[in-house]
């Protein structure tokens, strides 16, 4: 009998723990495990879903006196009877009822341990992620780590840099990511005001978008930027550019930086604690503390200048990629925990 496991997700934006969501989900997939998946109303993921071959169910997934989404996860899972019930992030956490199954919390970042507190095991993309809720008051929750994982997309091409008003010779920055003020994108323009030259690519939306063209037109950068809104081909944006900037104040773990490693790019990054767990500064990539405006951008500077320590770095960082964060060893790593926990349950039943 194959290995079930049914996916709860209640986010309903394009980002990061909903692209490693989707992303798992079709790793698992290829390796043969029965999956289903419940969902906020989003149709386009749903059709993604579908397309792999998963059954959905969307449902509303409300803050408030929403009773439905909790009955009916319940009476969806009574009916595909899995073994493990994976819960991403804080609300599909909280609104999914304990039953015959492991109930396992998928924490992207430093959730509330509220949240998770009827949770069977915890799965977090970092050690200090898993690590968090311990330290917040959740002590008998036991806590795996595996990151997540990004895939190259091999037909990906460099974009012709003139559809964004871009010059094809200057040194081209990217930064990916929604507009929030975990993303410091504000210390990334102030950074870019000390560096002439460089054109900066926003890929990404959200709340402080804005405000952020303001500070733009205030630094005298509006030559220099494009806010692109979101992308979906963000290995082609990556193959256009010269530097990936990863300034986040707050990063559980940041796909962004394996996208870039994975595509040979230098990454520039925060000491976030994503990151800061996995870039060795000078061998895989330029790390700086957070909010640092003059040292991000001598780390800006310098990998537009030092082509040797560029290529050092890109080459590292690839083979760290490789080894630890593709498909197929994120896929593996997860097969073994779950058997883990199925084995732990049969056993002890």
């Amino acid at each position: 009998m194959k290995m079930r496991v049914l996916h709860v997700m209640s986010g309903d934006v394009l980002g990061g723990a909903e692209m490693a969501f989707t992303d798992l989900i079709r790793a698992l997939q290829e390796e043969g495990i029965e999956q289903r998946a419940i969902i906020r109303t989003h149709p386009e993921r749903a059709e993604k879903l579908l397309s792999m071959g998963v059954p959905v169910l969307q449902l509303p997934f409300r803050r408030r006196l929403d009773f439905k989404t909790p009955n009916a996860i319940a009476k969806f899972a009574k009916e595909f009877e899995p073994k493990i019930v994976q819960c991403w992030m804080e609300r599909a956490a909280s609104m999914t009822p304990k039953g015959d199954y492991v109930k396992v919390g998928w924490l992207g970042g430093y959730y509330k341990p509220k949240y998770f507190k009827d949770c069977d095991h915890l799965v977090g993309v970092t050690k200090d992620v898993s690590e968090h809720l311990f330290r917040k008051g959740l002590p008998t929750v036991p806590t795996a780590t595996i990151p997540t994982f990004c895939e190259i997309d091999a037909n990906a091409k460099a974009l012709d840099r003139a559809q964004f008003n871009t010059p094809e010779k200057v040194p081209l920055i990217l930064a990916l990511g929604r507009l929030h003020s975990d993303k410091a994108l504000d210390t990334l323009l102030r950074a870019l005001a000390l560096v002439p030259g460089p054109y900066l690519w926003i890929a990404g939306d959200g709340p402080l978008r804005q405000q952020l063209m303001q500070l733009t037109q205030n630094l005298g950068l509006a030559e220099r930027v494009r806010f692109l809104g979101w992308r979906k081909d963000r290995d082609a944006l990556l193959k256009t550019s010269d530097i990936c900037a990863f300034p986040s104040r707050v990063e559980g773990f940041g796909t962004v930086m394996i996208e870039a490693w994975a595509n040979h790019v230098p990454l520039v990054t925060a000491s976030s604690p994503g990151p800061k767990a996995h870039v060795r500064h000078r061998e895989n990539g330029l790390i700086v503390d957070i909010d640092d405006v003059e040292a991000l951008a001598a780390a800006l500077h310098e990998a537009m200048n030092n082509k040797p320590l560029v290529k050092h770095i890109t080459k590292t960082a690839f083979h760290d990629y490789q080894s630890q964060f593709t498909k197929n060893a994120v896929a593996k790593a997860y097969l073994k925990f779950y058997r883990g926990l199925i084995s732990h349950v049969d056993g002890s039943s």
